[in-house]
This record gives structure tokens, sequence and C-alpha cells, in this order.
């Protein structure tokens, strides 16, 4: 069994796996921390914010179910061992590709794969492990698309299908100077100087896996209308317009409790605007005068 150590949005984590199972990993090549090969990601410098040991031996232990989540053919049951541990059995289709079993406030995890879909159950072992475990420290791992022009990110948000890629891919085709952060699960994370986005190794159905970090600009909640307009929100309703882009265990109170302290100060500190549009050139070019002459 061979460690790989990674960095995401300033969060330390390790996977250690076989390395037929690490060459599966070609998306986290951009976030490895060099010159760490061999060691443990307590030796770094940093406290790791979570390790994960992948193994394709042995039973998952028994769990006791809490709920499920369906999206798009995958779905997620959540549980407890009668210790305890989290649990998050994954399904692709009808088939279990993997149980993931948590400990240590998620800051330790154990993957058991099925032998089916090994690459999924890995990246969402990843993702889960990361937004429960790094909570805490005002980082947020967010349903979204994000681009950065003339060095500040812009994230859109909006429910499945409402049309995030598209709008992002309007803002790449229509504005000067605009590049793709990530297509599906950036990262942001509060920093004394303010928040910041990251790229991260999960970007959904658009292979964009860029290690960048860019100050966050700006918040926009998409919806489909048979017009253009886009209304600035502030308080409960830039707040509200957040939570449900925001992964995380919410029945978990400590989980929770970080959340809402970062949803809380990203919806005091960065401005939030809902664009209702088209999927047109006008729709992205009302969104980047509004929110770059906020920026001015």
């Amino acid at each position: 069994m061979e460690t790989i150590i990674y960095n995401v949005a300033c969060n330390i984590f390790s996977v250690s796996a076989d390395e037929k199972f690490l060459r599966l990993l070609t998306n986290y090549e951009p976030f490895v921390v060099k010159g760490t090969a061999g060691m443990s990601a307590e030796s770094v410098g940093e406290k790791p914010a979570f390790a994960l040991e992948v193994v394709s031996e042995g039973a998952a232990p028994e769990y006791a179910e809490e709920t499920r989540q369906q999206d798009e053919g995958q779905e997620i049951v959540c549980g407890h061992t009668a210790a305890g541990d989290s649990v998050f059995d994954f399904f692709l289709g009808k088939s279990r590709s993997g149980v993931l079993v948590c400990s240590d406030g998620y800051r330790r995890g154990k993957l058991y794969l099925s032998g089916y879909a090994d690459k999924f159950a890995i990246d969402n072992s990843l993702m889960v492990m990361y937004a429960l475990a790094t909570a805490g420290s005002g980082t947020a791992l967010f349903h979204s698309a994000i681009v950065s022009q003339d060095g500040r990110g812009y994230m859109f948000l909006g429910k499945s299908g409402t049309g995030k890629s598209t709008h992002a891919r309007l803002w790449l085709r229509h504005i000067e100077g605009a590049e793709l952060v990530n297509d599906d699960n950036p990262v942001v994370r509060l920093q004394p100087d303010g928040a910041w986005v990251y790229g991260s190794p999960w970007s959904g159905k658009t292979p964009c896996y860029r290690n960048v970090a860019v100050p966050l600009g700006g918040i926009v909640l998409l919806s489909q209308a048979p017009y253009n307009r886009i209304t600035r929100l502030s308080g409960v309703q830039a707040y509200a317009a957040l939570v449900p882009s925001i992964s995380g265990k919410r029945w978990d109170r400590a989980v929770a409790d970080g959340l809402h302290a970062t949803e809380n100060a990203l919806a005091m500190g960065v401005k939030v605007w809902h664009l209702e549009c088209l999927p047109d050139e006008e729709a992205a070019r009302l969104c980047f005068e509004t929110v770059k002459g906020e920026n001015k």
C-alpha cells in the first residue's frame, strides 16, 4: 500500500491504497504535494484535514440507515455503525460501488471497494470526507460553476439543469479574459483577507482540474426565465441562495454549525445576485457588467 498527499484549498489530506487504485486518480495530480513520496500527512508540517485508506478485501461493517440521497442515477445511503462511526454506502445505478466508514470527526476513513466502479467510489469518498472534515475551518465545497476574469472569481449557483455550465460557457465565449476555474465542485475558503475560491479535483462532466485560487468577486444564483434581469440579494435572501449549493451532512450538529458560520460570513461579505435569464449572450453581458461594476 502506498500513500499520496494532496493539498486542495490549503487543506492537506492523504490517500493510502494499492498502486492500481492510485493510478486511477489522474484528476488529483495537479494537487499532489511535491516531495512527499513515502511520507505521512502528519510529517508534512501541517495538521492534515483527513486520511483515507482504500481496501479491496474484507467486508464493511453492518450499519443502521439514517437517510438516502439520490441524484442522476447515483445514490448514497447514509448511516452509522453500532460503534457510532458514520457510514456512506455508494451506488451507481443499482450496483454498490463501495462503503466508506468514517471516524474521529471524519478525519479517518476506510473505503471498502466492491470491485464495481472503483473510481466512482474513491471520488465520492474523498468529496464526502473533504466536505465534512473541513466544515469547521471556514471551507465549503460548492455545487456550482466558476469562472475567473481579471483576477477575480465569479460563481454561478442553481438547481441541476438550471444552466450553470451553459452560463459559464457564455462568459468564456463572450467575455474577454474569462477562464473556467471549475465546472461543478469548486471550494470556497475564508481567509484573513476575505473569501477565496479554488479549483478542485472534482469537476463533474467537464474535465477541469486546475490548482488555482482567486478572490471571490461575486456569487450569482441563476434561474431560467423568458427575459434577462439581475437583482442584488442581501441578508436572509443571500444566505438562502447559498445553502442549497453547499455540500454537508446537516443533521450532524458540528458540521451544520461550521457550515452556518461559513454561509453567514459569505452572505455578509460577498456580493450575491439573482439572475433570471435566457441562455444567450445578452444574459452573460448583463451579468458581467453588473458584477464587474460592483468590484471597480
